[in-house]
């Protein structure tokens, strides 16, 4: 068969990317990371939808709103919350959580968790690349596994 009439192997439909922009020195680094794996997994950037929102307690809404479109097989968000001296931290991280979980229940797509929840700007700096890894990469990753997974329980196969 000639290279240019082999199937199509790219993977199925669009994938979401939420950022926070609090904290955006970190977050820029979660969403290279999640593009890489993203372009890894078969979505390039002309497939990925990248929408910015001011902080942690916005990712649920807008996530959830962009999912009821169902225009997406997987949504990716990214943000980072530092503990400061007041109970805000808590609040903050506890809602966007369970929000991020209840988009990804009522919607069934899946949502890559990729919000950090850090004690000092060291330990995020940490986790979006440095010595602990790219969470923003792992969520990416989780997302689109998880969506493979839901296509072969659902009877599809995943490509």
């Amino acid at each position: 068969m000639p290279a240019d009439s082999s199937p199509d192997r790219s993977p199925p439909g669009r994938v979401l990317v939420v950022a926070s922009r609090f904290n955006e020195g970190v977050t820029r680094r979660l969403l290279e990371g999640a593009m890489t794996a993203l372009a890894d997994a078969g979505y390039p950037e002309n497939r990925v939808d990248v929408v910015w929102v001011p902080g942690a307690w916005e990712l649920p809404l807008l996530v959830k709103r962009a999912l009821d479109t169902n225009t997406y097989r997987a949504a990716v968000a990214l943000g980072a919350v530092i503990r400061g001296e007041t109970p805000h931290f808590d609040y903050i991280c506890a809602e966007a959580a369970r929000g991020l979980g209840t988009a990804a229940q009522e919607t069934g797509i899946p949502v890559g968790f990729g919000l950090l929840t850090c004690e000092t700007l060291a330990q995020a700096m940490a986790r979006a690349g440095g010595e602990a890894g790219n969470k923003g990469a792992e969520a990416a990753a989780a997302a689109i596994e998880t969506a493979n997974t839901l296509d072969q329980v659902d009877g599809r196969a995943a490509t």
